[in-house]
């Protein structure tokens, strides 16, 4: 019964050596190209399913036997495989690794340059459509103004009242008349066409109680944004139906509208 017991604890006894002896920590550290450190690397040891990362100085160990496969993973980085040898135990794993090319996605091109510049550049160019158009608004927004100014004086209407030789004068007679006038159609607001300082007070209002920036993702800088905005004014004369009762909600819904069309034209996308 002794003799029994004895090799059972001999047995068990190798098979702690060949286990300790066979099964070992390896060390190493993990660094990039430029030899900076690298953290949270993955240290996976596929053979004994086992798995560390490297610390905040790139080192890492973990447990492996001779011919092990270990890999090395971190996103954007080229993976490593390393096959663990004798040598490996008696000394630290120098391990590099090699960030990975950002792959760029592929654009088919439909044209075919023929190699001749002055034909393959007409590419480029605006439609004659959209080129009219451009010109139209260039010279819309340059012109000079054509309407004569509003002088700048009160209306004989408001002016005060004149008394003459103790009568009421016509003037006053056409007062009254106007008083009595506007007091029954004060509430009706007439719709006339805007002279050129009116349009431009109009589109300068727009730009700053309009809530434009839904134009920003399109690209659209300051100076298109000016371009689009005589384009929805030409279009749907805004200026004529909202300068006297400016309603922002109402001239972004027409803005929006007139905008469908002009992304057209000018081939605009988010």
């Amino acid at each position: 019964m002794k003799v029994a017991f004895h090799k059972l604890v001999t047995v068990v006894a190798l098979l702690t050596i060949i286990f300790t002896f066979s099964q070992q920590q390896i060390l190493g550290k993990i660094v990039d190209e430029d030899h900076n450190d690298m953290n949270a690397v993955l240290i996976f040891n596929t053979t004994q399913n086992i798995k560390t990362y490297s610390n905040i100085s790139g080192e890492f160990s973990i447990e492996a036997k001779e011919n092990d496969e270990v890999k090395f993973i971190k996103e954007g980085f080229y993976r490593i495989d390393k096959i663990i040898k004798k040598e490996t135990f008696n000394s630290q794993l120098q391990i590099q690794l090699v960030r990975a090319e950002a792959l760029i996605q592929e654009v088919e091109i439909d044209y075919k340059p023929s190699g001749d510049f002055a034909k393959d550049s007409k590419r480029l160019d605006d439609s004659k459509k959209v080129a009219s158009l451009k010109s139209e608004l260039n010279d819309y927004m340059k012109s000079e103004l054509n309407e004569p100014l509003p002088k700048n004086e009160i209306s004989k209407t408001f002016k005060g009242h004149d008394f003459q030789a103790g009568h009421l004068s016509l003037d006053i007679l056409e007062t009254i008349a106007t008083i009595i006038f506007l007091t029954k159609k004060g509430s009706i607001t007439k719709i006339t066409t805007p002279n050129y300082i009116e349009t431009q007070n109009f589109l300068a209002k727009v730009k700053a109680e309009v809530d434009l920036t839904m134009f920003e993702k399109y690209g659209m800088d300051e100076e298109k944004i000016d371009y689009f905005l005589a384009y929805a004014e030409k279009v749907n004369h805004l200026s004529k139906k909202y300068r006297k009762d400016f309603n922002a909600a109402a001239i972004l819904s027409e803005l929006q509208n007139a905008f469908v069309e002009y992304s057209k034209l000018n081939k605009l996308s988010e």
